[in-house]
């Protein structure tokens, strides 16, 4: 809105030109103190919100790597108990000897009839 000054003296149409520019210095500088109040409690309440994620990321991961650590235990139990079973020596009856012996024995007899 243009301001009608052409009823009021040239000095009093500056005063109140220069009070009008201070009013909205004022003004602008009430405004930019609310944007920044507000701004801060904007970047609060992000921290706010990037904590709360960090602290369910990180109860999340730690479930994970539980759960990951717990099946690993039960995989390497599971092997070590078949190393140890495959450790394990049996000893042979004589008649399972005597029946590696002949099997071996026709099994060399066969390949060196097939030697030229």
């Amino acid at each position: 809105m243009a301001f009608d000054n052409s009823t009021q003296p040239p000095e009093d149409a500056v005063g109140s030109a220069i009070m009008r520019v201070l009013e909205a210095e004022a003004g602008a500088r009430a405004s930019i103190a609310q944007a920044r109040t507000e701004a801060g409690k904007i970047a609060e309440q992000a921290r706010q919100t990037v904590r709360a994620i960090r602290q369910s990321t990180d109860r999340r991961l730690e479930r994970v790597r539980a759960a990951f650590e717990a099946r690993c235990t039960k995989e390497v139990a599971a092997l070590e108990a078949e190393a140890a079973a495959l450790r394990v020596q049996t000893d042979l009856s004589t008649a399972e000897v005597a029946r590696i012996d002949g099997a071996v024995t026709a099994l060399a007899c066969s390949l060196a009839e097939n030697v030229p």
